[in-house]
């Protein structure tokens, strides 16, 4: 299993290691790589629109999405963690976010997408959790991403390494539990009513025409006519 994890903040805090710990269990090595924010995307989006009505190589960030791109296209399953800040994620993860506006399935989705897995992590010491995964979860859900695992965990305190050992037995548990439902759904995934019913909305948008650019990504799929980015040639429909 490929992995690709996505961190909310530049330093080593408790989301961190859940993400961290998650991917151990399930991959090792060359397989896992990580995204630091902001370090490897520091930039906001500047709504110039020109990754929605030209291509995302318009993008004036484009020499950092470029690599973020692959690391997320290679990847079986993508892992997001971020600290709560203010009852949210953090701004950095929204800014990556806000790069991808052009991949949801309103305009040009990404047929991997599809076949993917997502967990989503964040932590406070107290609140916030849920409000701060939905930031999150609604991106993959868009993207066409239908099982997304989340976790949300009240800590209690300012340090991973000051958590009493029934703490981490407890999360560990968690993990565990988490690991094996992601292994049991590797490559046997099909969309959600969600996505399933977003994307066949989408498509009759597509066939009026939305933008040049989006009917021409819909057209080249195929999935104007009987293809679908769920198919098991989904990858060859995106290239």
């Amino acid at each position: 299993m490929k992995i690709t994890l996505l961190y909310g903040q530049n330093h080593q805090g408790f989301s961190y290691h859940l993400g961290k710990s998650l991917a151990e269990k399930l991959a090792a090595g060359d397989a896992v790589q990580e995204v630091f924010l902001p370090r490897d995307m520091p930039h906001f989006c500047t709504g110039c629109y020109r990754c929605i009505m030209e291509s995302e190589e318009g993008c004036p960030h484009y020499s950092y999405m470029k690599e973020i791109n692959r690391k997320i296209e290679e990847a079986d399953l993508l892992i997001f963690t971020t600290p709560v800040y203010v009852y949210h994620a953090s701004g950095s993860m929204k800014a990556l976010l806000d790069h991808y506006g052009y991949r949801w399935m309103v305009h040009r989705p990404e047929a991997s997408m599809f076949h993917k897995q997502a967990a989503v992590f964040a932590t406070a010491a107290g609140g916030g959790m849920k409000s701060a995964i939905r930031d999150i979860k609604d991106s993959l859900r868009y993207w066409g991403i239908s099982r997304i695992h989340t976790y949300g965990k009240a800590v209690g305190a300012l340090q991973w390494e000051s958590l009493t050992q029934e703490q981490h037995e407890r999360i560990d548990k968690k993990l565990n539990k988490m690991a094996v439902g992601i292994q049991k759904k590797t490559g046997r995934n099909r969309p959600g009513l969600f996505v399933g019913i977003f994307f066949m909305i989408m498509r009759s948008v597509q066939k009026k025409g939305w933008s040049a650019a989006d009917k021409a990504h819909w057209e080249k799929n195929g999935w104007l006519g009987t293809k679908r980015p769920w198919h098991n040639d989904a990858a060859d429909l995106s290239k």
